[in-house]
């Protein structure tokens, strides 16, 4: 015994043994609790986690459909591209005989990396090393390469270059080039449709991706017999277009031409057909390449139906139409033009001085005067000649659908003021876009009966089926008879007592209109320079096509008939010619252009100045 006490007796080694045992089962009696839950109870989930997290899912992206020309000519399509990608990490155990990075041998494996992938990307050397020697862990290489060239970088075997189909964005390619860009649009490097007809018919166009679904292991490569399915990817509709690629190519180069000889800001050329109104061409210029629209300088719209310009004198049409169908003139009325005329604050004229003259109502017109077409217009009221012009379809889109198309300027009649009410009968003080001006012609054509424009002949499914463009049906705007008589004037404008012998075709009958206007330019705020236009179709006794051509602000020359009536003389001739379009054989009958002043003072019916000298 010790001193100071009684010693403390040993613990029993049994009970110690005993409470270690007890813990020790109260422990694997938790673990078992759990094991039965999670193989019995929660196994499912357990597993669908799992599965889950070693599941990956790829997106797998359509191809969009291609666009071709009526007469099967491609003028969009789309080719796979894979995005190629580099893991730093892996890249430097390139040809290393441990496998491993070690920073006395990373810059080789690089550098033996950079060599092997650079004539096969396209690349330098110099410009690869970064990317391979990088931080990080994901650096893109190049996101356009070609599945060929994919299955050549496959094979070098360097350890990180992979393909991140998540990346991939298919290349769109336009075969065309600057030929129809402003038409046929553009795409972004990202897959987006960026205008033009890529826009207008992109649901039909980009299609549905789909997706990959696999099982991987830890290192990301795929587990052989493990999960796999997904979604196959629905590729984009092909869309076949009216346009006949021969005429758009023929019409883009004419203004290109016209353009670098006369000079100029901007220029348009609309090829339609008379009777469908199915557009044929629609050239704009300048242009751009649409493969490298990084490049592009300038606007990337197609003129033709974005810019607006005030029309001139090929409006005229729709004044003489109006007081025709409305029974206020006929033909041969005589029409006494004084070489001014007094409107409220305003004196107008003609484009040239001249004594006083006498013409016919069809003489005016051949002559373009416009002193002659306000006393024309004079005979309708002001409401009156607004509700023809909206039927011819001014003030309003063409009914193409395409992106950014503006609808031009046309105000209300009681907005008009009193030097407005004579300007508009003459295409002052309105605006209209290239297309609406054509339209305007084709229903003159067709008889008088407007047709909706048209880009789209159908679309074109994966089965192969072709589903045709649903068509709206025409309205009538002037009767046959007044078309009739206005066609017999149009061809008065192209003989030589008229405003464009220019615009003759040898074996054909012409019908057309020539148009000089103020430009107006809205970055100076103000006029500057002029428009110069002409419309016109053929044959005139039986009309298949029309032809517009708009050239903006022309420094050689600044007359339609000078200027734009050359260009539609060559584009339509070439298009009578590619679409076999044989002469009518018939001559153009005699129009009555001027009268005598005995009989201008005989007739009760002759226009002239009135003594108050104010409009209705």
């Amino acid at each position: 015994m010790a001193r100071g006490g009684a010693t403390k007796p040993p613990g029993n080694p049994r009970r110690r043994m005993r409470g270690l045992t007890v813990a020790t089962l109260f422990v694997f009696s938790i673990f078992a609790a759990q094991l039965l839950r999670i193989q019995g109870f929660d196994s499912s989930a357990v597993a669908a986690q799992a599965l889950e997290q070693r599941t990956e899912k790829v997106t797998i992206p359509a191809l969009r459909g291609k666009i071709t020309s009526s007469d099967g000519v491609v003028l969009a399509s789309s080719r796979a591209r894979d995005t190629v990608v580099a893991d730093p990490t892996a890249v430097c155990t390139y040809k290393q005989k441990d496998r491993t990075c070690d920073e006395a041998t990373n810059g080789v494996a690089v550098d033996l990396a950079a060599k092997a992938l650079a004539p096969l990307l396209g690349r330098s050397v110099e410009s690869l090393r970064p990317k391979l020697g990088g931080s990080g862990r994901y650096q893109v290489l190049d996101r356009k390469v070609s599945p060929l060239t994919w299955r050549k970088v496959a094979a070098l075997g360097i350890p990180g270059i992979y393909k991140d189909s998540a990346e991939a964005v298919p290349e769109r390619v336009y075969p065309q080039g600057p030929n129809a860009a402003s038409l046929v649009g553009f795409v972004t490097n990202d897959g987006a449709a960026g205008g033009g007809l890529e826009l207008m018919m992109d649901t039909a166009l980009k299609g549905t991706p789909g997706h990959s679904v696999f099982e991987k292991a830890p290192d990301g490569s795929k587990i052989p017999g493990g999960r796999q399915g997904g979604v196959k990817a629905v590729d984009g509709r092909d869309v076949t277009l009216t346009v006949n690629s021969n005429i758009q190519w023929y019409a883009q180069n004419a203004i290109a031409q016209q353009m670098a000889k006369m000079g100029g800001q901007s220029g348009t050329a609309v090829v339609m057909n008379a009777k469908t109104g199915n557009v044929l061409a629609l050239a704009s210029y300048p242009t751009y390449d649409p493969n490298d629209v990084g490049s592009a300088k300038g606007s990337l719209v197609n003129k033709a139906l974005n810019d607006v310009f005030e029309p001139g004198s090929t409006a005229k049409v729709m004044t003489v139409a109006a007081a025709l169908e409305d029974k206020k003139v006929t033909p041969n009325q005589p029409v006494v033009i004084p070489n001014r005329l007094q409107r409220y604050d305003a004196s107008f004229k003609d484009s040239h001085e001249h004594p006083t003259i006498n013409r016919t109502v069809a003489g005016t017109l051949a002559e373009s005067s416009n002193i002659g077409t306000i006393l024309i217009g004079e005979t309708l009221t002001s409401k009156r000649l607004e509700e023809y012009f909206r039927k011819f379809g001014l003030g309003s889109r063409s009914g193409l659908g395409f992106p950014g198309e503006s609808a031009g300027l046309l105000a209300p009649s009681e907005k008009w003021s009193g030097t407005q009410r004579s300007t508009v009968v003459f295409g002052q003080g309105l605006s209209v876009t290239a297309i609406q001006a054509a339209s305007v012609f084709q229903t003159i054509a067709n008889g008088g009966m407007r047709m909706t424009p048209n880009l789209i002949a159908g679309t074109t499914g994966a089965n192969g089926t072709f589903t045709k463009a649903e068509t709206k049906p025409g309205s009538r705007v002037i009767s046959q008879d007044t078309a009739s008589k206005v066609n017999a004037m149009l061809e008065g404008v192209v003989s030589k007592e008229g405003t464009a012998p220019q615009a003759q075709i040898p074996g054909y009958r012409v019908a057309g209109k020539t148009g000089t206007a103020d430009f107006y330019d809205p970055k100076l705020r103000k006029y500057s320079g002029k428009t110069a236009s002409f419309i016109g179709y053929a044959p005139a006794d039986d009309p298949e096509l029309v032809v517009a051509v708009i050239i903006q602000r022309p420094s050689a020359s600044i007359y339609g008939g000078t200027v734009s009536g050359p260009v539609f003389h060559d584009v339509m001739t070439y298009a009578l010619q590619e679409l076999k379009i044989p002469p009518t054989g018939t001559t153009t009958p005699p129009i009555k252009i001027e009268v005598t002043p005995q009989e201008a003072a005989a007739d009760p019916t002759t226009l002239r100045d009135r003594p108050r000298g104010s409009a209705k």
